[in-house]
């Protein structure tokens, strides 16, 4: 699976702003499976194998998110494997966790619901590369329904004891106000590549991947810049091989800010 050692972009961290920590963390501990890696008195970091990538800050007079608003649509977690995803969907299924979707996107098999504070979240599982589909620089993605019972079928009988340690951030979708302004951001500020387009929605990555980030103006098309003191993403942290030789922050044009930074040698998962 994984990020290894020729890969040039690896999504480091997302931080979101909570107006709730406690009720938050227990959804991404319980319900996603990460772990505690380092905490204050107003925020937690959680991640998988020492690694944290999930850093939620309590703000709690923030204002509440509003869904047409630019910001996240959704953190996509990565399972190593596809096991490891019916295994979460197992976990799901017994704590009774409310799903909002499960989609086959030809790629990977996804499967979609909310945090307590309306943050949006995908727990998936690529296919293998050699299966994606590509022509003229474009990856063949779609949205069909999944196989859910043929997925639960993979899940072995381990006790579930949280995500997998080389489980990751491995994408990360937004609303934007307008795609072709988002298109110029990431191919000019960040050096990504398009590798999609959907009706209203495009998708970029480097290194053969079908996307790290995605844009979309589904529910948020003409949405101004961001207010600072509404709860959700407040920042994406990526690293970058070859990277700038120390970190700069940028933010694009809805005001979600991007920490780039050398890749770090723990972004490096083999298995």
């Amino acid at each position: 699976m994984s990020t290894s050692a020729t890969d040039t972009l690896t999504i480091e961290q997302v931080e979101l702003a909570v107006r709730d920590l406690a009720l938050t963390r227990a959804f991404y501990e319980n319900v996603l499976g990460l772990h505690p890696v380092d905490e204050q008195a107003n925020w937690i970091t959680l991640g998988a194998g020492g690694r944290g990538f999930l850093r939620l800050t309590e703000r709690r007079h923030a204002d509440v998110p509003d869904p047409h608003a630019a910001g996240l649509f959704h953190t996509a977690f990565l399972m190593p494997s596809r096991t490891e995803l019916a295994r979460w969907l197992r976990h799901a299924i017994e704590r009774g966790v409310r799903l909002d979707g499960a989609s086959d996107h030809r790629v990977s098999e996804a499967l979609y619901l909310h945090d307590p504070e309306g943050n949006g979240v995908e727990v998936y599982a690529d296919r293998p590369r050699e299966t994606w589909h590509w022509h003229d620089s474009r990856v063949q993605m779609a949205t069909t329904r999944l196989d859910v019972p043929a997925l639960l079928a993979d899940a072995d009988e381990s006790a579930w004891a949280g995500v997998a340690r080389d489980a990751r951030i491995g994408h990360v979708h937004l609303q934007v106000g307008d795609t072709r302004r988002a298109e110029a951001f990431f191919g000019e500020q960040i050096g990504l590549d398009l590798t999609c387009r959907y009706p209203g929605a495009s998708f970029f990555s480097r290194d053969g991947y079908h996307h790290h980030i995605a844009a979309n103006s589904w529910n948020s098309a003409g949405a101004a810049q961001r207010p600072r003191t509404m709860a959700g993403l407040q920042q994406i942290a990526l690293g970058l091989a070859p990277g700038p030789t120390r970190a700069v922050e940028i933010a694009d044009s809805w005001g979600v800010r991007y920490q780039i930074a050398p890749r770090q040698a723990s972004s490096v998962v083999t298995g």
